[in-house]
């Protein structure tokens, strides 16, 4: 496969932030995007404007993501300013389309990444975009290869949706059954969590001695999203120092963990892998012991799903904090545990159609991913 340099098939246009004084949200002026924050998936959501912009992109340009995270990729609807966290792209159609230069830098992200450079924020420069290669593809060819990606790419995003959705019908079943904590759909029960738990308590606090081919799991907020401890991120431990700190916040199949600490807060799982029991949590993680009689931990996860209240936090002062006190405090309906089973059985017949979506999303994703090395190495 040739290759030529991205400065060979469009012009690269570094963003500038304009003057402070000039930005306003009441729609004065053109758009303006400081950086990734402000991408969705295609396009930029618009939430500032600026009256005197600095640096302009113009409608079909690609903006290129230039300091940490490097590399995300939208396209500009269009005229825009852009800050000094975006490069804009334009394209000259001659040499390749806007369509195959976006997916080439998609699958060139983490090679920018790697060029990026600075101790605090990570950054790319407009020189080592220029250099960037960009392989040389006939224009046919190029049409063929954006029509088979973006098949493609639309069916994951469909499949994304299905996920979605089928998350939505349980929150929607969860309140149909039993309201919400201002709203109750009868008069249930009261009492506090820690009326419910036999345990709550949090993960060790300091660091522990990581150790490979120990299966002895360090797991912290990281580790916990989708629904899931994820074992592949969590760093494995010295034995002795697992066994040391176990009893006190030893898992077991059936808790409830969830993230109390940081960006990620309210992030929750049900232990379920036979990893648990080889589990030693982080202190950014809070344990929940559930009394089985009285309350099913698949109704407790969706209680925080559906009352977000139960871990909002209003100080913005430090990192985001619930905590043990306030969940120990935390006063939630109790309908009768045989109705909070039959949410259970819903959950999980729910989830076996999702285990199937996300079973074919992630074969749909390696082939996507394997067409992508293919086309742009």
């Amino acid at each position: 496969m040739k290759y030529i340099k991205l400065k060979d098939v469009c012009k690269i246009n570094m963003g500038q932030s304009p003057d402070s004084s000039s930005y306003n949200e009441s729609g004065e002026g053109i758009p303006f995007f400081q950086g990734n924050a402000d991408f969705g998936d295609r396009y930029p959501v618009t939430r500032i404007w600026c009256s005197e912009p600095k640096k302009v992109a113009q409608e079909n340009d690609i903006l290129i993501s230039v300091r940490a995270p490097i590399g995300a990729i939208n396209y500009s609807k269009e005229k825009c300013c852009i800050g000094r966290g975006l490069a804009a792209l334009t394209v000259d159609k001659t040499k390749i389309s806007e369509k195959l230069l976006f997916w080439v830098l998609k699958a060139k992200k983490e090679e920018l990444n790697r060029q990026g450079t600075g101790s605090t924020f990570k950054a790319i420069s407009k020189k080592s975009l220029e250099e960037l290669l960009i392989p040389q593809i006939d224009i046919k060819e190029q049409e063929k290869d954006v029509e088979i990606l973006e098949k493609i790419y639309m069916i994951i995003q469909n499949k994304h949706k299905e996920l979605k959705l089928l998350t939505d019908l349980i929150s929607a079943r969860f309140v149909e059954m039993f309201g919400t904590l201002d709203n109750p759909t009868q008069n249930f029960q009261t009492a506090r969590l820690e009326e419910l738990c036999s345990k709550i308590t949090d993960g060790k606090h300091g660091g522990c001695v990581q150790e490979k081919g120990t299966k002895r799991y360090f797991v912290g907020a990281r580790e916990i999203y989708d629904d899931k401890i994820h074992y592949d991120t969590a760093p494995e431990i010295n034995i002795n120092e697992f066994e040391k700190d176990y009893k006190r916040c030893n898992v077991e199949i059936g808790d409830f963990l969830i993230v109390n600490t940081g960006a990620t807060i309210g992030k929750s799982a049900i232990a379920t892998d036979e990893r648990t029991i080889h589990t030693l949590l982080q202190k950014s993680v809070a344990l929940l012991k559930v009394r089985k009689e009285l309350l099913n931990s698949v109704f407790l996860k969706w209680c925080y799903r559906v009352n977000t209240k139960m871990y909002m936090v209003e100080s913005a002062s430090a990192q985001a904090n619930l905590l043990l006190s306030k969940i120990r405090k935390t006063k939630i309906y109790v309908p009768d545990i045989n109705l909070q089973n039959k949410f259970a059985s819903f959950v999980q017949q729910v989830n076996k159609s999702k285990f199937e979506v996300q079973k074919s999303l992630e074969k749909t994703q390696l082939l996507f991913d394997s067409l992508m090395q293919e086309y742009f190495g």
